[in-house]
């Protein structure tokens, strides 16, 4: 049987999904927001910075999301799949994370989403925290 896709993700999803995983804080705001475990960035919005602009226009994307990732090789496949939305910048060499506009995120679905917002919690949270998680997804007595 096939899998039937789910609805494109949303802006408002990134922040509900964020806000829903365990343990974190959100600064400061909506617009701009940053979310944290145990101190530790795994979501947050950029202002609009020169390493991030419309190669025609040269305006400063005003929209990207920056995700952590678990490793420089989960980045690279992202970011070097012609199809995908995710990009990264110069000023990111090095570091694991990807980005992605807010205009574009109905590119990919919720699943998808979904699966990048935990992806991203569980590369920054401690191990015991994130142990706890993973153990209480996978409970069949959940949901």
């Amino acid at each position: 049987m096939a899998r039937r896709r789910s609805r494109k993700a949303r802006v408002d999803d990134v922040h509900r999904l964020a806000q829903g995983m365990p343990h974190v804080t959100v600064y400061p705001d909506m617009k701009n927001a940053v979310y944290q475990v145990g101190g530790k960035s795994f979501v947050f919005f950029r202002n609009p910075r020169p390493d991030a602009f419309d190669p025609e226009t040269k305006e400063r994307y005003d929209d990207v999301i920056v995700f952590w990732v678990a490793s420089e090789d989960d980045k690279q496949a992202m970011v070097l799949d012609p199809d995908s939305p995710y990009f990264t910048t110069p000023h990111f060499d090095g570091h694991p994370s990807v980005l992605l506009r807010g205009s574009r995120i109905g590119e990919i679905d919720l699943d998808e989403l979904t699966e990048l917002v935990q992806d991203a919690w569980l590369s920054r949270a401690s191990r015991r925290r994130g142990e706890t998680w993973l153990a209480q997804e996978s409970d069949p007595r959940k949901g």
